[in-house]
């Protein structure tokens, strides 16, 4: 044995039985049965880490969870990123330590304490599966709507280590010493290579399209500003958006005690606490509702200091000095300050209207955005209560509705939805039908292309500035090029495990070759010393 082979087998069967200095003689019972744990733990890690990722996009809604309940502003889902990333990468060297030991013919003896970190792995799964499930059963479209984007590839890296395990499976085959043993394990993989091979026959992606058919790049619509840049709904924030080349400023009104439209999100129990330092401001007093405060006091408040204290996305540290200190000083502003922004820059402006009493406050916000002068085709009106009054006072805004349903009822043709509420088909038939669709809320580079592809007319993004620099989808494919690779990549495989498993069945003839030789020699050996020893062994 080498020395190299000999620190293999010491690193491998120490990091997984935690036997450093010798060998176990034996299995332990239910071994093989633990290397199966091990495999699935490391395959619900992996598709656990996907659905962290491809959620990504919606982080927001998890921390703004965790502020409800703690009433404390933590980027909690980052905590759940590093904590999954850390198991998978834990289960995945595990499982990788589980083949070295199978190549070497050591010892499958897994210990006690992986035992316990695989089962609180499984836990740690099962709490986020249901967390989802629970509170956020509206981001599982967000997976399958993923994998229009990513299967194309994660069927090129399924292909790639299909092939690189097939020498394990292929000497797992050969030590099997029962025939239902070598058929079991034939059986699984011709299934599964079948499987992975021919699953890009039901792979559909709206950016499997000749390059010549890519619709235009989608508008951008700056979701509360630049949120990413500036704090949330301030003048800083709008104006950095303007720099991202936005079409429309998306925000939130209320109306204050004083009947003063203004830009805020956040409302109820939580109405201030975030976004503000109301509990210095105002420390013996809990509001929440917008009326609860005039605008005197409102305009009284900081609205920039949370955002370089939480750095809710990780980005103060771009900003510059005097990017900094700007955002430190912004204030709470009113509807009527971003309508004169918006005039100026001919920019349109969307919004929620956040109050317990919608239809009372539409009359005054209707009449802050008719007095401000501001073109009426430039205001994208959502809010659906006392639509009808605002149909009649101001004609020329633009209607846009929540839901197909309401829109088809009242013959509107401007939709503002979920990107997880419609599938890239529906986006298509709209586009086909003249419709324009905007998809909220919008923030990686993935799901932009993907929705670019299916031909959005607009997305609302907190990371305008991330995506105004995109000339093209972050990959576009003919379908006849994907069609060539795929079939390239398969047969390239299956050479190569060809290749594989001749080896392997002559480095396991000539194994067996040797080891016979020994025993016949050993053998030989036994009976010649035997015969030797003959006249002493009698004597007596």
């Amino acid at each position: 044995m080498s020395r190299d082979d000999s620190c293999c087998r010491v690193c491998s069967r120490g990091l997984y039985s935690c036997h450093w200095k010798h060998s176990s003689i034996s299995k332990t019972k239910h071994a093989c049965c633990w290397f199966s744990v091990v495999a699935l733990v490391s395959l619900l890690s992996l598709c656990w880490m996907y659905i962290c990722m491809v959620t990504f996009n919606d982080r927001e809604d998890v921390n703004w969870e965790g502020f409800t309940r703690l009433k404390r502003w933590v980027n909690w889902f980052m905590v759940m990123i590093i904590i999954s990333a850390v198991l998978t990468s834990y289960c995945v060297l595990l499982l990788l330590f589980a083949l070295v030991q199978v190549a070497l013919r050591e010892p499958l003896n897994l210990h006690w304490l992986h035992k316990i970190f695989l089962f609180f792995g499984v836990i740690f799964v099962a709490f986020g599966v249901t967390g989802i499930c629970l509170k956020w059963p509206q981001e599982w479209p967000t997976v399958p709507l993923s994998l229009q984007a990513a299967a194309p590839f994660l069927q090129f890296g399924a292909v790639g280590a299909l092939t690189l395990l097939s020498l394990f499976v292929f000497r797992g085959f050969d030590m099997a010493e029962k025939k239902w043993s070598k058929l079991l394990i034939a059986g699984i993989f011709v299934a599964l290579s079948a499987v992975i091979f021919l699953c890009p026959l039901s792979i559909q992606s709206p950016c499997l399209m000749e390059p010549n058919e890519l619709p235009a790049k989608p508008k951008l619509i700056g979701h509360r500003g630049a949120p990413m840049l500036a704090p949330e709904n301030t003048m800083m924030s709008f104006n950095r958006s303007i720099a991202c080349g936005v079409t429309a400023f998306e925000t939130d009104v209320q109306l204050s005690q004083d009947r003063i439209p203004f830009l805020m999100h956040d409302s109820t129990t939580e109405f201030l606490m975030r976004t503000t330092n109301v509990k210095e401001k105002f420390p013996n007093e809990d509001f929440s509702h917008s009326d609860n405060l005039t605008w005197k006091e409102l305009q009284s408040l900081n609205a920039g200091e949370w955002f370089l204290k939480t750095d809710p996305f990780r980005s103060v540290s771009e900003l510059s000095e005097d990017e900094v200190e700007t955002a430190r000083h912004q204030t709470i502003p009113s509807l009527r300050q971003l309508l004169n922004l918006a005039k100026q820059h001919n920019i349109s402006v969307i919004f929620d209207l956040y109050s317990h009493n919608q239809k009372y406050d539409t009359v005054d916000t209707v009449k802050t955005i008719l007095n401000s002068s501001i073109d009426p085709k430039l205001v994208l009106w959502v809010p659906p209560a006392g639509r009808e009054y605002v149909k009649n006072t101001a004609p020329d805004f633009i209607q846009v509705y929540k839901n197909e349903s309401d829109m088809l009822k009242e013959g509107g043709r401007y939709l503002n939805v979920k990107y997880s509420k419609f599938s890239t088909e529906d986006i298509r038939k709209h586009r086909s039908k003249n419709v324009t669709v905007n998809m909220w809320v919008v923030n990686e580079r993935w799901l932009f292309s993907l929705l670019w592809c299916a031909g959005a007319s607009s997305v609302t993004t907190n990371s305008c500035h991330l995506l105004k620099d995109m000339e093209r989808p972050d990959w576009l494919m003919a379908p006849l090029t994907y069609r060539m690779i795929w079939i390239a990549v398969d047969i390239a495989s299956i050479l190569i495990m060809t290749g594989l498993y001749i080896f392997q069945r002559k480095t396991h003839r000539f194994c067996n070759r040797e080891g016979t030789e020994r025993q016949r020699i050993s053998l030989q050996t036994s009976a010649w010393n035997e015969k030797e020893l003959s006249p002493f062994l009698t004597t007596g």
